[in-house]
């Protein structure tokens, strides 16, 4: 970490703060205590009050991949630690910090303006680069991990400011160490490896559709059809309220895949890194007949199954209420179980 000349200004404390506009589901919810973090010093004081005091907390980005109850009681954390650097450059990288409150698509669209491509499969994710690496986001046969060296975090178990590589992060689909560890790191800053040696990724369906007639794009042009499918796929939170995807895709072994398809020639499925088979989860919901329909408040996305929405007045309990019958009915016509994606407070 950088040292500091002068001590930091305390984290500012907000009671009962309103986070209806901090989560994209647009939950009408709160905070009982908030802490807005815009420095890392300041965070080792704020868990050092909230363990004296036993009290509850966990770490709100932008609130894009969360599902939020009526109240959050005792601490939720505003991570707005800012800033982006290029801090080093060697033969084969770039190397570049990020602090954990930097909004994840502007820095996508920063890295192509500064000529770092690399990251252009993941545009239009929404959230905060802190929150990606928990979930290890991913998009268009591209996954964050892909371009992590490491991740400066404060460690709460520990009280200590930490410095994990890559491969300390235990990286998995959807998944990581600090996903493994809940309510422990606070992520303040990611560096990330940027490859100097290029190259389009286009093979994902919908997005090889976009280049039919172009076998090389350019990463610009990657950017801006990523942008264009998640546009049309997944409905603009300030319009609809939602998560993006909701469930993860499963990965079944291939004697189930072998089964399933037998029985589903349409099955759509991905090979998988780890020789197992990814089904897609959207086209599962599909063929149970759930796109566009509506449970009360909240319901799925007419142009993407994946997608569950709040039309406005939902609760946490509607849409958890939904995605159990989801569940529960690809879980009987397929035999798969289906995951889901965003971190329930």
């Amino acid at each position: 970490m950088n040292r500091v000349q002068n001590a930091p200004q305390p984290a500012k404390l907000i009671p009962n703060l309103g986070l209806k506009h901090r989560n994209t589901f647009g939950f009408d919810a709160s905070a009982e205590l908030a802490y807005e973090i815009t420095s890392p010093e300041q965070i080792p004081e704020v868990i050092s009050t909230v363990t004296n005091q036993k009290l509850t907390w966990r770490v709100l980005g932008g609130g894009s991949n969360v599902i939020l109850p009526k109240v959050l009681p005792g601490v939720t954390l505003l991570i707005n630690i800012t800033g982006q650097e290029i801090i080093s450059s060697d033969d084969d990288a770039t190397y570049l910090a990020v602090g954990g409150g930097v909004n994840w698509h502007e820095l996508v669209a920063w890295t192509l303006e500064n000529n770092l491509p690399g990251l252009e499969n993941l545009a239009l994710i929404p959230g905060t680069v802190g929150a990606a690496p928990i979930q290890n986001i991913g998009a268009y046969g591209v996954e964050i991990a892909d371009y992590i060296d490491r991740i400066e975090a404060f460690d709460a178990k520990d009280q200590a400011f930490v410095t994990l590589t890559k491969d300390a992060c235990h990286f998995a689909y959807r998944d990581s160490y600090f996903k493994q560890n809940p309510h422990r790191f606070i992520v303040t800053k990611v560096v990330f490896r940027i490859h100097k040696n290029w190259n389009a990724r286009i093979h994902y369906a919908d997005l090889a559709k976009q280049f039919t007639d172009n076998s090389n794009p350019s990463p610009e042009e990657i950017f801006l059809a990523v942008c264009k499918i998640r546009t049309h796929k997944l409905p603009d939170p300030k319009m609809i309220g939602n998560a993006g995807s909701f469930f993860q895709n499963p990965i079944v072994p291939n004697e189930q895949y072998e089964t399933l398809l037998k029985a589903h020639a349409d099955l759509v499925s991905y090979p998988d890194v780890t020789g197992k088979r990814k089904l897609a989860a959207g086209w599962l919901i599909d063929q149970c007949g759930f796109k566009g329909q509506r449970m009360g408040s909240v319901g799925i996305y007419e142009n993407q199954a994946l997608v569950l929405v709040n039309h406005g007045g939902g609760t946490a309990q509607d849409i958890l209420g939904l995605a159990k019958c989801i569940q529960d009915k690809v879980r009987a016509k397929f035999g798969v179980s289906l995951q889901i994606e965003p971190n329930i407070l």
